[in-house]
This record gives C-alpha cells, structure tokens and sequence, in this order.
C-alpha cells in the first residue's frame, strides 16, 4: 500500500479517487493537484491548487517534495501531453500511459487503426482532413441509408461526437469541426444498442476489470439533445453481468494491450471500452486512455478491495503479485491475471450530474449552489466544477458539469431513488440535469452511436 499518493486533476473523477484512497489503511495522505477546495475537505487529503496538471516538471517537483510513492493522473489532457513520461523519467511510480500510448483516445484514427490490427470488432470508418472528401463519404453512407457518426479526431471533452440522422445533420457537424477545430475528423457507421464501459487497470502486461458500468452521453432525458462529457452512470448493469467481463476483456481490451506492447508502447493506466451491445454482439465505440467521469463515481463505491494496491502495482508492472495478494477474493484466469474482476460488493450505485446553464456549450459559473447541506444521510456528492466563497464559505458554480450525486443500495431501483432525492434538494439558477438515469435498465436496445 503506497502511504504518499498524488492524484493529479480537479474534478469530480478525481474527487472520486481521493475520497476512495483516503479512506483506505495504509495511506496516510493523498495530494490532490490542482483539486478543488471540495476535494481538500475530504480527511487525510490535501490540495495543491497552484501545480499545473499539464506542468510535467511542477509534478515531479511536487512528488519529490512530499516523498510521494504513487502518482494517479485522471483527466486525459495531461496524459496527451506527456506529465507521465515526465513522472517516470523522474524514477516515480505513475499509473497512467505515456504520451504515446494515450493515442488510443487522443486520436480516433490511432484508436482505428489498433483496432483494426488486433482484430478487435468496431464500426466501420475513415478519417478525412478534408471537407469535401468528408462530405463526399457521409453522403455515400447516407444514401445507402446507413446512419453516420462525425467526430473530432483528438480530445474534446467527450463534446466532439455528433450523431447524425442524415446527410444534411452530417453537413452541419462537419462544417462545425473543420471551422472550430481543422484538423482531422472521423465518420464512423451508426451502430444500434445499448451502450456500456469496461474499464481495466493494466501494468502494460497483465489487466484486472473493474465492474462494468453504463454512462448516459445525452443532455436530455431519453437520450435527447447534444452529447455531453457525461450526464449519469449506473453499475452493475443488467445486461454486461459481470460474469461476462473475462470474455469482453479477452476481446477487446486483451488484444489492444498486445498490440500497443508490440509497437513498444506498453499500456501502464486505466484501458477504458466504450462498447455498443449490439444484435451481433458487442462492438467497440472508442477507447479512453483513463477512468471514467462519471463511470469512476459509481464504480469506486462498489469495491470490496482496497484500490491503492492495485494501481500502485500496475505503475511499477507488477500487477500479478497484487493479485496473487487477493487471491481467495478473486477470480484469476489460468497463468495470468487478464480478465481477472476486481470483487464488489452487493449494492448498485446510481450517479445524477448536475450540469450548470449553457452546457455543453458555454457554461455559467458563479451560481449560488443552495441544499449541499439538506443532502440525505448517506449519499454521496463529488463536486466537478465548484468553488468556495473565502468570506461565507457558501458553494458557487465554476464548471460545465458542477456535481455528480451518487446513491447507493441493494439493488439499482433502490439507488436511482437515493440519488434522486439527494439531486432533489440542491438547487443553482439553470440547473440542468437528467430525471430518467437507470430507468430503463430492462428495455431493449434503443438507437445508439
């Protein structure tokens, strides 16, 4: 168990893994950098709000500083950029990929392209740098009546995935790209089904599963409105039981570690699966390089184990001695650890984001958020985008996503109606979220992405 651990980001995924590690025996602190005047009111956890998380040496000299045993980088932006090669050259112990294995979702293309060698099933698609290449290709799929998908080739925040009914909403997404962001997009073959993530925490070799979990990307309520970084979570989800993870592990996560490991890019981190449940099977969406948001805020109250452990064995590549270490509590498959799940406990958990007027365009910040205090007994609140006025000590509004609540409980119907209650009673002006997470957790599949 590392006594010293580093989080690195602010939001409420990293609120999330402070509050799970803190609590955890054997760690005596955990630094937070850049985090939040939330995350520093946690117990046993400090923040460092003046540390750049893109500032690869402003981490090292903060982990030296603190005799720091493990860093956890969570957003995506600071592992395209390289701060964990810069933590490892430092001879630091770091759970997050390199720069160059963090392609895989900060580019879509790459992300393709390693699915396509390893054989992993995914939507057809072709990347375009132009736009009437781009145009000329969305309209061969729509005139064959094939629903399309446009997205932003590198990172957006979750924001740059437009699914398009037809040619003329495919024109629209792609003129948006090109004029806002150039570049590259990538137009994929719509797939139908229900969506879910499996997430592995791998040492580059060797990967354990967390429990699945379901994200919903949509603003509205039945899936209506623009795509978002994350509205709600809920896990388990009934139909990825977990005693099918090996098998989607072997598929998809399994061979794109070995694919990344022969290009001399070992995977060391969070290998993330978005997958579509579709009629012939499941079939990748994208991989993320990192837990999450706000799968994590679900997950990380769901598991019987201590998480500290495990990351800090995938950071130094020894993750098959940390398992062997839990042993009787789990499921190891023949000589190696992939496919392995991590255990849980008996409760669902049910997250409800609290998004703030304008998302996911331009959000308004500085909204009093009234009824933190009146949140019932029991339920958790992971703060995303807040801050603390110095003078009253009452919470505003700083972010596009403000706060994930989470309940919890023996089944999911149980949790969504501890989460609701708890949404119910915070309040800002604009606030915006989803009234229907986790309430269609038996229906069949519906349109997807």
């Amino acid at each position: 168990m590392p006594t010293q651990v580093l989080v690195v980001g602010g939001g409420g995924r990293e609120h999330a893994l402070a509050w799970k590690l803190a609590r955890e025996p054997g760690i005596n602190r955990v630094i937070v950098a850049p985090g939040s005047a939330a995350i520093g009111e946690e117990p046993r956890v400090t923040v460092s709000p003046d540390v750049d998380p893109l500032d690869g040496g402003a981490l090292v000299r903060l982990a030296r500083t603190n005799s720091v045993e493990l860093v956890v980088i969570g957003p995506e932006a600071p592992l395209a950029a390289g701060v964990a090669d810069d933590l490892r050259e430092a001879g630091i112990a770091t759970f997050g990929p390199s720069e160059a294995a963090a392609r895989i979702e900060s580019s879509k293309g790459f992300c393709h392209e390693i699915a396509a060698a390893a054989g992993i099933p995914m939507a057809d698609s072709r990347t375009f740098e132009g736009l009437e290449p781009a145009r000329a290709y969305a309209a061969d799929l729509a005139g064959a009546g094939r629903g399309l998908v446009v997205k932003a080739d590198g990172l957006a925040g979750g924001k740059g995935v437009f699914v398009c009914d037809d040619l003329r909403a495919a024109e629209r997404a792609l003129g948006e790209l090109f004029a806002a962001r150039g570049g590259t997009v990538v137009i994929e073959e719509r797939l139908s089904g229900r969506e879910a993530s499996v997430i592995v925490l791998s040492d580059g070799r060797d990967c354990v599963a967390l429990p699945p979990a379901r994200d919903h990307k949509r603003l509205g309520d039945g899936e209506a409105g623009p795509n978002t970084g994350g509205m709600g979570a809920y896990s388990p989800v009934p139909d990825l039981p977990e005693s099918t993870v090996n098998s989607i592990v072997a598929d998809f996560h399994r061979p794109a570690l070995a694919e990344l490991a022969r290009r001399g890019t070992p995977f060391v981190g969070a290998l993330y699966a978005g997958l579509m449940l579709t009629d012939r099977g499941p079939v990748l969406l994208e991989f993320n390089a990192r837990l999450g948001d706000p799968e994590t805020q679900v997950i990380l109250p769901r598991l019987a184990i201590a998480l500290g452990p495990l990351l800090l064995a995938c950071a130094r590549e020894q993750l098959s001695s940390a398992v062997r270490a839990f042993d009787e509590g789990m499921r190891p498959a023949t000589g190696s650890t992939h496919g392995t799940t991590i255990p849980t406990i008996d409760r669902a958990a049910v997250g409800i984001v609290l998004a703030a007027q304008g998302y996911p365009g331009r959000p308004r910040t500085g909204d009093l958020i009234e009824g933190l205090d009146a949140v019932p007994a029991g339920a958790l609140v992971f703060h995303s985008g807040t801050s603390r006025d110095a003078s009253s000590g009452r919470w505003r509004t700083l972010g596009g996503r403000v706060l994930t609540v989470v309940g919890t409980g023996r089944d999911l119907t149980v949790a969504r109606d501890a989460a609701n209650d708890a949404a119910h009673v915070i309040s800002f002006p604009g606030l915006q979220r989803r009234h229907d997470i986790a309430d269609r957790i038996a229906e069949p599949a519906v349109a997807g992405r």
